[in-house]
C-alpha cells in the first residue's frame, strides 16, 4: 500500500514527497531504510540523474544523486537522514506512520527530524533538474541511514569507506537550522554553524552486596540517589564559545537598545543564568549552548529482588561544547559530585568543529531573505549532534539549513522526538523554495 501511494506523488512537490516518506517505518533500531531509500532512488533515476547506492548492510543503504553543474565551483552537498527514533510508548493524536494531514500540518514520526528536510532537498534538486538548471558546480544529494544511532551504516560508513564520492566538496547543508526564533517581535533565523559533541559515558558505582531483608546504609543504591539528585539540582560551569558569542551579538543587533544591553549580559558568566531564566522558553533552549550537559538515561543494577547489588551501571548522555574533551567533563563533575566515587568509561565520543570563516553563511542568509524579507539570519550552535561531524573530517564546512517558516509559539525542540511530531505544510514548501534558490545562486 505504501509503495502504491508513493508512485502517485508529484516528483517535485515537497509536501507529497514528505507524505510518502513519512509512511515508511524507518524506526532505528532496526532502521530498515531500504524501501525508503529505494523510493527516492527511483525518483532521481526517473529525472535522469546519476544515482549511486552504497551499503554496509543491504537493508540499510545510502543514496547519492548528482545534478551536473558547469564546473565553475566546487560541488555542493545536500544531505539528510531517513531513519527516525521510536514512537512506541508515546500517545499520538494521529498514528505516527500514516502521514495524516490535519490543521494545516502533516503529522508523523520524522516530520521534523528529518524527513521534511530530505523532502525539501529532494524536491529542490528534482525541480532544478526538471527545469534544466545547470548550477555553477555539481549538486550532490545524499539520503542517509542510521543517523539516530551513530551513523555506522550511514555517514560514518560513507566518509570512512567511500570518501571519493565527496571529492572536491567544500560546502554542505544538512540538519538543523533555518527556522525562526521570535524575540522582541523580530524573526531571527538560526543557521547552524556548529554543534555539540556527542559523548556517551557509562558510570560505575560500587558498594557492599547483601541480603534484601537486612538494612543497607551508604551502599551503591544510596550513592546512585545522591548522583541523580546532584545532577538534577546543580549545573556545570558556564563557557562562552566563539559561535555562541557570534550568535548573541547578532541577536542583540536586531533588538532595541534596552533589550540589546540585557541580552549581551549573556556573555558575562556571572549574569548568564539570570538572563537565561528571564528569557523563559527561549532561555531554556539556549541554556545548553553555554555549558557542557549531562543527563542520566540508563540504569542497570541487580538480578534478584532479594539481593542488594554491589554494582550499578549508569548511562550518561553527555554533550560537550566544541574544544572540550571527556577529561574536562570529569573535572567538572567532580566539583558537583563531591566525594562520590563514580568511575567512568567512554562508550562513544565524536569530535565536532565550529565552522571558521562562515564562507556560505551570507548566501544562505540571502536565500532566506528572498523568501522572507523580514528574516534576520544568525549563526547558531546546535545543542545536539548530526552527521556534520563526519563530513567535517573531509574538510567540508557543513551548515544546518532546513528552512522552515514556523508560526510564533511553535516549539521546534519540544516537538522533535516527541509524540505528535508535525510540521506545517507551508513550512515544507518554504524550505523547498529556499533550497531551490540556493541551488540557482550557488556559490553566490
Amino acid at each position: 500500500m505504501t509503495q502504491e501511494r508513493s508512485k502517485q506523488t508529484d516528483p517535485e512537490d515537497p509536501v507529497e514527497l514528505l507524505r510518502a516518506l513519512l509512511r515508511y517505518d524507518t524506526t532505528n533500531p532496526p532502521g530498515n531504510e531500504g524501501p525508503c531509500i529505494g523510493f527516492l532512488a527511483q525518483r532521481f533515476e526517473r529525472a535522469g540523474l546519476k544515482t549511486t547506492v552504497r551499503a554496509k548492510d543491504r537493508n540499510r543503504p545510502n543514496l547519492i544523486a548528482r545534478l551536473p553543474g558547469r564546473g565553475e565551483a566546487p560541488p555542493l552537498l545536500l544531505y539528510g537522514h531517513v531513519d527516525v527514533v521510536p514512537a512506541k510508548g508515546q500517545r499520538w493524536r494521529h498514528p505516527p506512520f500514516e502521514a495524516v494531514e490535519s490543521d494545516g500540518y502533516l503529522w508523523g514520526r520524522g516530520a521534523l527530524d528529518m524527513k521534511s528536510g530530505v523532502a525539501m532537498m529532494a524536491s529542490a534538486v528534482l525541480r532544478a533538474a526538471g527545469r534544466g538548471v545547470v548550477p555553477a558546480g555539481d549538486v550532490l544529494f545524499a539520503a542517509l541511514s542510521d543517523e539516530e544511532a551513530g551513523g555506522y551504516f550511514g555517514a560514518r560508513y560513507l566518509v570512512e569507506e567511500h570518501p571519493e564520492d565527496f571529492a572536491g566538496v567544500r560546502y554542505a547543508i544538512g540538519e538543523f537550522g533555518g527556522f525562526p526564533l521570535w524575540i522582541g517581535g523580530q524573526r531571527f533565523y538560526l543557521v547552524q554553524v556548529s554543534e555539540k559533541q556527542p559523548c556517551w559515558i557509562e558510570g560505575r558505582l560500587t558498594g557492599p552486596a547483601g541480603h534484601g531483608a537486612l538494612p543497607m546504609r551508604g551502599g551503591a543504591m544510596a550513592n546512585l540517589g545522591r548522583v541523580l539528585t546532584r545532577l538534577d539540582r546543580r549545573r556545570l560551569p558556564v563557557h562562552i564559545t566563539p559561535t555562541t558569542r557570534r550568535m548573541v551579538k547578532a541577536l542583540a543587533e536586531g533588538l532595541s537598545p534596552g533589550k540589546r544591553i540585557a541580552l549581551r549580559r549573556l556573555l558575562s558568566p556571572h549574569w548568564t543564568d539570570t538572563v537565561l531564566k528571564a528569557l523563559g522558553q527561549t532561555g531554556r533552549a539556549f541554556e545548553p549552548l553555554f555549558r557542557n550537559t549531562v543527563n542520566a538515561t540508563i540504569v542497570r543494577a541487580g538480578d534478584k529482588p532479594n539481593v542488594i547489588p554491589s554494582e550499578i551501571l549508569l548511562g550518561l548522555d553527555v554533550r560537550l561544547l566544541p574544544g572540550f574533551a571527556p577529561d574536562d567533563l570529569y573535572a567538572e563533575l567532580r566539583t558537583i559530585l563531591g566525594g562520590i566515587n563514580l568511575c567512568y568509561e567512554v562508550k562513544l565520543y565524536d569530535q565536532a568543529v565550529e565552522v571558521g570563516d562562515l564562507g556560505l553563511f551570507d548566501l544562505l542568509g540571502d536565500a532566506l531573505r528572498e523568501q522572507d524579507p523580514g528574516a534576520i539570519p544568525i549563526p547558531y550552535m546546535l545543542p545536539g549532534s548530526t552527521d556534520a561531524r563526519f563530513f567535517s573530517a573531509l574538510g567540508i564546512q557543513s551548515y544546518g539549513f532546513t528552512p522552515m517558516r514556523l508560526p510564533a509559539g511553535f516549539s521546534f525542540f519540544d516537538t522533535i522526538h516527541a509524540a505528535d511530531e508535525r510540521i506545517p505544510m507551508d513550512a515544507v514548501r518554504f524550505g523547498a523554495d529556499t533550497i531551490y534558490r540556493l541551488i540557482e545562486r550557488y556559490p553566490g
